[in-house]
């Protein structure tokens, strides 16, 4: 049916296919500007809390909660922005996600009254920290 050669010309008109396929795949992917929800572009790619979605079994704070929630951790961290403010799964009541004024993230630990307990660096570390 085929000859040798006919094979070999399919075989390599097959490979060199594959391999336009795949070059195009990694040249698409590497130009696409667009990043995974909730990632920061840049060497590191750190999740950004305003961005990802609540932790499981919590809830993020709005009217006199969130106010309140806010204005403690702004008294603990002042000059910080707040990201985002929520119900905590792990040992706190409420949490707050702030960036510092130096670009660094912290986050800060409140319990029912909306008294700071803690501030830990980061993001925090999730439940049961």
């Amino acid at each position: 049916m085929f000859t040798t050669r006919s094979r070999a010309w399919m075989i390599s008109l097959a490979i060199a296919a594959g391999a336009a396929v795949g070059a195009a795949a990694i040249a698409s992917a590497a130009s696409n500007s667009t990043s995974t929800p909730g990632l920061s572009s840049g060497a590191a790619a750190t999740p950004d809390p305003a961005k990802l979605a609540h932790g499981p079994g919590e809830t993020l704070l709005t009217g006199d909660a969130a106010s309140k929630a806010k204005a403690a951790a702004l008294a603990k961290v002042p000059g910080a922005t707040v990201m985002r403010v929520e119900t905590d799964s792990g040992s706190a009541t409420y949490e707050a996600h702030l960036t510092k004024a130096d670009g660094s993230d912290v986050t800060v630990l409140m319990d029912g009254n909306f008294d700071v307990t803690a501030t830990v660096s980061g993001f925090g570390g999730g439940p049961g920290r």
